[in-house]
């Protein structure tokens, strides 16, 4: 057809003549006058540039967007965009009606197109780029726009073009939009004053922009970046090539999404509020985040309205094709051409599907903005309220977290569940009123199309919610029900791994397997109720739209006329209503669950704020700020007179006083019974202080109250207002998962000096020379690498590295030998402390140190028995003097005789290689591969989670299936594949009759059938009849396939679990040497969390997904083979997309391992992972926009030359509509069954671990049942090492031992005396030689039998949680008589009586209601309870004072044949006993 600007039949295309307003072409060339002249001008200097010298600031980012009206800008662009687009579709549109072809109809809105484009990309490099004075070209062409359209609108009012046609509409609109953006140019110039004005104003970026460190910019880009996450393309792109091996990747959060920030803004607004605290606190909440939270509420709105207009847009679509009359002609006809109304325009095929398309990408866009929104601001409040909650602990006592009502467990919960609850209850808060909108506007849309039929099709939907909801929160019941046994679980095995090797030593891990074997199994009971209805919400989630298609179709063809007219219009187009009606019913029941979470939660975190806090006697005005357990206190002292500080009358005393306390009575719970009672005691300032008394006196205790971590209940507590902070080195060590230098420096500036010499006095050095990267070696979880003395000494090295005026001690010499000891009190307590004039206040068993001490405190049965100097004691407590005197003396007598042989250094060094290779050997190692090297050290103490890839190989796979069974293996998947056969059928079945009955209609409404025939008699019971068949055998399919897919997931998790629990007990010690506790306690947590609950889901939605829209494409190939050539390319960017967000969603599972380390990492994880997953979603809506947009395209275009049917065309629509939905979950499904198979590859390696000698052992039966009678051991030539690839800690070993002779084993730190000990139990690798006991090598006997009937009693003291009678007697063989006898030995029968439960007394998780001394006799009496023929003691009395051992009890053991000494043990075997001179 000939082309022309004018058109052909056009003679006067250019003439004037009349004026202007005559010639409608012509004003509509010059409506391209602006566009040339802005593509003329922008084009070179966009392409040239002008440099980056021209932006008089550096910033980091190229994101910087200053100039006022930004936002509107870009707003206005996209109207604009969307303006040009109508304006080229209806000039298209009018065009066909035309007999020649006229250009000038839709070139020109070509043209603004384009220009609009180009504008605002203009606009950003010059914003960007911080050069306005550009901007005058934008001035000009807005101002030439804006005239030219003014021209045209005023021709159409003089040619009486009437207002409701289409063009006028979009005239009036463009000179609106044009008039803003001129607004817009001149409030810049205004504002920037960049032209017309002397000076310039100029601007600097903000505080993020010019961090390096931030990499955050979602705040920070345009529009369309924000909208498309454009930005974070750089970030997936190098993350799906290279790993990321560090969160320092991810950068810093901006200032706006700091938690600090947002905890100040929430802290202000509740001070602010007044009122009842939970009340306030949602009050206070919602204030502080309302405008986030209704800025996500109006995407949402706007999501949800856009989400009808694709049903809409279908049935235009399918009804228009169904028309006999295709093509409507206008009437209107002004300057040559026709004016089409709004009503023509969208009769039209193509413009509804080019309008479908549209909607959709608006509709996912807001939705996926919506959801950002609500993601951001969640994690804001959880970052403000993990901060509240920090406080709030800094308020708490130590024994208010261990022991009161408000456990450390239960804060771990408040700050990993309850606020993960609220965080979750903000992402889904806009579904609160968003939801009901939804399904009054769906429903409403249902009725007029399908009428009252379609009101009992949302009937029964509405019916079933009730069983959803019921659904629901028993899934939640379930899930509690199944945390409770999981925790119950969780602590058996962690009790478990913590005390293994007193477990193995014992032979009691049979035992304790058995138990977690059993509540495993309530467990899994659980699990079965959870998978069970899991399976039936899955069943309901896809049943109910079939049923409610069904029940809408067959009541609509009862209820209504013989001829009705069931249009495939209709139909299809009431399908994908009820689709988009059932989601937010689903989601309904869902945010109902998380708001009862919610509440729930919140009140949790009411009650944590609103608890009791200890007391303020030593409380100034501002908070406390404090280090706990670490060490650091620092606690400032007010000097009001209301305070109980020291008194004005009081200044002189106090001056010489750092603490004082008077009649004061602690416990540590405010409702429990005392603990200290009555005491008066004081510290002597720059002096050193020391308390003693025997175990449990209350020593440790009295240390707590003077720090404010026990509640006062009457008295004073006093500090020197000038004493500053205060050093804390605790009895039980705590060290950081870091490095040896940040451990002890503990965030004060290093000083290289004060380092050195700290090393020097804690007899560090020698460690840290062997230590494989020295200084900066990390220390595993809890110093699992070290030994006891060692993080012994690394605790007090804190202390003593601290610039603080106060150190206080618990027992530092608890773990050390005599000479460690005695070099630390020399050099760092008597030199280091005194020279610095500072106080030190030291708990200690090692009386011999009191003769230095300056002030002395003596404690006895929770009171202060006496303080003073040591001659204060001579004259005032004899008695206690003379005890003293006596075992001092003993003491001393013990230290000269010890000797020793090999140099400190090497000692030291032998006993750290238990743990680690030496440094020499890790500089070979690392000079021979040094990336194998690094991934071991990172293993060593981040577990062997990391020492592979993340990505997920095929054996993962092939190890969880062959787990899963062949049988419901392959029943899931057939099951899988006749549902979606099934549901595919009845929706061709529905295409087919629709198709069908609105044929019969229309020709019986033209007359054209024959009245001699029965085809105007169209039966719908056969149609009828074959689609509730197969929407029913649909249903069963759903339930079956729900259920398969659960049960084979917990037959998996089943078959993992006990492979993992069975292989973990058979391994060796050293593998629970080298392995980080936290390491092997995540394999037994979240990864069987993630294979117990989170795997099945997953897999069932990744099948579903999948087989869905592979078969949503197939129809739509058949429908349309042209879509083919369309799919390809879609299918290209697919793949692309897919492959960049899976390659970066692999480290999401070490994104959450680490992400725990601060609370702006881990939000600034949170918000990247969120940005991903936009970043996903975004792009493959886009492309499912785009699918939708060819298969309407090719369906239209069939339908109109091919004679394509209109239910076909419905059926392919239809199918396109929801192929957008689930490709997204293809993708986030393979992604997270991706990282969820990570879990079977790391239990998988746990499973690979080599185990000790079980199996090969030789039949229990040839070991006699008296065996060890005698007790006569020969040990020739033993050399034993800890690991096959490290050097014996042994050598040629040679001993003889008769039967009944006590033996003491003694020598320096590391010099073999464990090694030797733990042989006799084959702990170790018997590399040569052999160890014979009454006649047997115990390499020939049976691990659990050797281990059976041979005790130790170790130097850690290790119980666990149950009862006393537990603890003394797992197997449950022994009777009172014995149990009480055994504490009795042990001096704890007293103690246990006087409990109201006896030997049922509770036992806390590592026993920690008892003192450690209480613990140490525990496990004496433990040992006595088997009566062993061989004992060894290693070091078991390190953590008693020797009062407790006394003479009187050396005479009780040996009446009993099981008495002992502190130094020498006698028994009718043979014992030996580790240290003896400790």
């Amino acid at each position: 057809m000939p082309l022309a600007f004018c058109g052909r039949d056009n003679g006067s295309a250019y003439q004037v003549d009349h004026g202007v307003f005559s010639n409608g072409c012509f004003v509509d060339a010059l409506n391209l006058v602006p566009h040339v002249f802005l593509l003329l001008f922008t084009f070179p200097v966009l392409f040239i540039g002008w440099g980056s010298q021209s932006s008089k600031v550096q910033i980091h980012h190229s994101t910087w967007l200053h100039f006022p009206g930004h936002n509107l800008r870009w707003l206005l662009t996209f109207l604009l965009l969307f303006v040009h687009l109508c304006e080229i579709a209806e000039g298209m549109v009018s065009d066909r009606f035309l007999q020649t072809r006229h250009l000038h109809l839709y070139i020109p809105a070509i043209m603004g197109f384009v220009a609009a484009i180009t504008s605002i990309v203009y606009y950003h490099n010059i914003e960007t780029s911080n050069f306005p004075k550009l901007l005058f070209a934008l001035l000009l062409y807005w101002l030439l726009a804006l005239t030219m359209k003014g021209i045209k609108l005023a021709q159409f009012c003089e040619h009486g073009v009437e207002p409701i046609t289409l063009r006028f509409c979009i005239t009036t609109f463009l000179v609106i939009i044009y008039g803003l953006f001129l607004g817009i140019e001149l409030n810049v110039i205004r504002a920037r004053k960049y032209i017309f004005f002397k000076i310039p104003v100029q601007v600097n970026p903000s505080e993020d922009l010019q961090d390096l460190g931030v990499h955050y910019l979602q705040p920070f880009v345009n529009l369309l970046s924000q909208a498309t996450f454009w930005w974070m393309n750089p970030l997936l792109s190098s993350q799906s090539r290279h790993r990321l091996h560090s969160l320092q990747a991810l950068g810093k959060p901006p200032m706006a999404m700091r938690a600090i920030g947002n905890y100040v803004r929430l802290h202000n607004v509740l001070e602010a509020s007044k009122g009842e605290l939970s009340k306030s606190l949602w009050r206070t909440i919602f204030h502080a985040f309302w405008q986030p939270i209704l800025l996500s509420t109006t995407f949402r709105y706007l999501s949800d309205f856009l989400a009808f207009a694709a049903p809409l847009c279908i049935f235009g679509i399918v009804h228009h094709l169904n028309l006999q009359d295709k093509a409507l002609q206008p009437e209107t006809r002004h300057l040559g051409v026709f004016f089409i109304s709004s009503s023509e325009f969208l009769a039209n095929g193509y413009v509804l599907a080019v309008l479908l398309f549209s909607s959709l990408i608006l509709q996912r866009t807001f939705l996926q903005a919506s959801h950002y929104k609500a993601i951001e601001t969640g994690v804001r409040l959880r970052g403000a309220l993990q901060i509240m909650i920090y406080n709030k602990i800094l308020r708490f006592s130590t024994s208010n977290l261990s022991m009161g009502d408000m456990t450390s467990g239960q804060i771990s919960n408040l700050m990993a569940i309850d606020l993960n609850q609220l965080m979750w209850f903000i992402f889904l808060c806009p579904n609160l009123w968003a939801l009901p909108v939804q399904i009054i506007v769906g429903v409403l849309l249902l009725y007029h199309l399908l009428g009252v039929s379609a009101l009992l099709g949302t009937a029964v939907i509405a019916l079933l919610f009730p069983l959803q909801y019921w659904i629901a929160m028993r899934l939640a019941d379930v899930q509690m029900i199944t945390l409770e046994h999981t925790s119950s679980r969780l602590k058996q095995t962690s009790e478990m791994v913590r005390g293994i090797k007193v477990l193995k030593l014992y032979a009691w891990e049979r035992i304790f397997c058995r138990n977690v074997s059993a509540t495993r199994a309530q467990e899994l009971a659980s699990l079965r109720s959870f998978a069970l209805t899991t399976a039936l919400s899955i069943f309901l989630n896809a049943a109910i739209p079939i049923a409610a298609i069904m029940m809408t179709f067959v009541t609509h063809v009862l209820m209504s006329a013989p001829n009705f007219d069931l249009s495939p219009a209709a139909a299809f187009a009431s399908m994908s209503l009820f689709h988009i009606l059932v989601t937010p019913l689903f989601l309904l029941s869902n945010v109902v669950r998380v708001t009862v979470k919610a509440l729930v939660s919140m009140q949790k975190l009411t009650e944590f704020l609103a608890s009791e806090e200890i007391y303020d006697a030593c409380r100034i005005n501002s908070p406390m700020e404090t280090k706990k357990g670490l060490g650091v206190i620092s606690r400032q002292v007010s000097g009001n007179d209301d305070e109980q500080t020291l008194s004005e009358n009081g200044h002189d005393e106090g001056e010489n006083i750092a603490v004082k306390v008077e009649c004061a009575t602690f416990s540590w719970q405010s409702q429990g019974s005392p603990v200290l009672r009555d005491i008066t005691m004081r510290v002597p300032e720059g002096q050193l202080t020391m308390i003693v008394g025997k175990v449990g006196c209350g020593k440790s205790s009295l240390l707590c109250a003077m720090l404010g971590e026990m509640q006062l209940h009457g008295g004073s507590v006093c500090w020197n207002w000038r004493r500053g902070s205060v050093a804390y080195a605790a009895q039980k060590p705590w060290l950081l998962n870091t490095t040896v230098e940040e451990n002890i420096t503990f965030g004060s500036p290093y000083n290289k000096e004060r380092y050195d010499l700290v090393m020097e006095i804690s007899s560090l050095k020698p460690d840290i020379d062997i230590l494989p990267k020295g200084h900066q070696t990390v220390i595993g979880e809890r110093g699992i690498n070290l030994s006891g003395g060692q993080r012994q000494r690394i605790g007090v090295a804190r202390a003593l590295y601290q610039q603080t005026n106060m150190v206080f001690l618990d027992d530092p010499f608890s773990a050390l030998d005599v000479h460690l000891s005695d070099h630390l009190m020399q050099e760092g307590i008597l030199k280091m402390l005194r020279q610095d004039q500072r106080t030190a206040v030291v708990v200690t068993h090692k009386l011999q140190y009191i003769t230095f001490a300056d002030w002395i405190i003596a404690m006895s049965g929770g009171t202060v028995r006496g303080q003073g100097t040591l001659t204060d004691f001579q004259k005032n407590d004899p008695e206690l003097y003379q005890l003293w005197t006596t075992l001092m003396n003993r003491q001393h007598h013990e230290l000269q005789k010890e000797t020793v042989k090999d140099s400190s250094t090497m000692l030291e060094r032998k006993n750290l290689r238990r743990a680690m290779y030496s440094k020499e050997a890790y500089l070979r190692s690392q000079s021979c591969d040094e990336t194998e090297e690094d991934a071991e050290a990172e293993a060593r103490v981040h577990g062997p989670q990391n020492l592979h890839a993340s990505e997920t190989s095929w054996r993962e796979v092939r190890r969880y299936l062959q787990d899963c069974g062949p049988v419901l293996l392959t029943l899931m998947l057939f099951s899988q594949l006749f549902k979606h056969s099934a549901m595919l059928a009845s929706d061709y079945w529905l295409a087919l009759w629709t198709s069908e009955a609105s044929t019969n209609h229309s020709n019986y409404g033209n007359n054209s059938c024959l009245k001699s025939t029965e085809w105007c008699d169209f039966d719908h019971g056969w149609y009828l009849t074959g689609f509730v068949v197969l929407c029913s055998l649909g249903m069963l399919l759903c339930l079956a396939s729900s259920l398969a897919v659960e049960c084979t997931g917990l037959r998996a998790a089943r078959a993992l679990h006990h492979g993992l629990l069975s292989r973990l007990v058979l391994a060796p010690m050293r593998f629970f040497d080298t392995t980080p506790l936290g390491s092997i306690l995540n394999r037994f947590s979240a990864d069987t969390y993630m294979i117990d609950q989170l795997i099945p889901i997953t897999l069932e939605s990744l099948v579903r997904s999948s087989l869905f829209c592979l078969s949503a494409l197939g129809v739509i190939c058949y429908v349309t083979p042209f879509f083919v050539l369309a799919l390809i390319p879609l299918a290209v960017a697919y793949y692309f997309i897919q492959k960049h967000f899976r390659g970066a969603s692999r480290h999401e599972t070490r994104f959450r391992q680490q992400a725990f380390e601060k609370i702006d990492t881990n939000n600034i994880s949170c918000l990247f992972l969120s940005a991903a997953n936009r970043w996903l979603e975004v792009r493959v809506d886009y492309v499912g926009a785009c699918i939708v947009l060819a298969s309407a395209l090719a369906s239209i275009t069939r339908s109109l030359y091919y004679g394509l049917s209109s239910g076909l065309v419905g059926l392919g629509l239809a199918y396109s509509l929801m192929v957008s939905n689930f490709l997204n979950w293809v993708v986030k499904n393979l992604a997270d069954i991706e990282v969820q198979l990570g879990a079977v590859h790391r239990v998988c390696s746990l499973m690979e671990v080599q185990s000790e000698d079980y199996e090969t052992s030789p039949d229990q039966q040839a070991v006699p049942e008296n065996w060890p009678g005698q007790g006569d051991i020969h040990i020739d030539s033993l050399a034993v090492r800890y690991d096959t690839t490290l050097s014996p800690a042994l050598k040629c070993v040679n001993v003889t031992i008769n039967p009944g002779q006590k033996v003491g084993i003694c020598g320096r730190t590391g010099s073999g005396k464990s090694s030797l000990s733990l042989a006799f139990f084959r702990m170790l690798d018997i590399c040569e030689g052999k160890i014979i006991v009454d006649g047997k090598d115990i390499a020939d006997i049976p691990l659990s039998t050797l281990r059976s009937r041979v005790s130790i009693i170790m130097q850690d003291p290790v119980l666990f949680s149950g009862t006393i009678r537990f603890n003394l007697d797992p197997e449950g063989t022994c009777k009172d008589d014995l149990l009480w006898s055994a504490l009795e030995i042990a001096q704890l029968k007293h103690m246990v009586t006087a409990l109201p439960e006896g030997l049922d007394t509770p036992v806390t998780e590592g026993g920690e209601n008892f003192s450690v001394g209480q613990r140490q006799l525990f496990c004496l009496a433990r040992a006595f309870v088997r009566k062993s023929t061989i004992l060894i003691m290693d070091e078991a009395t390190a953590a008693l004072d020797m009062a407790t051992v006394s003479v009187e009890t050396l005479v009780k053991f040996m009446t009993k044949n099981l008495q002992f000494m502190h130094e020498t043990i006698y028994c009718y075997g043979s014992i030996f006993f580790n240290d003896c001179f400790d």
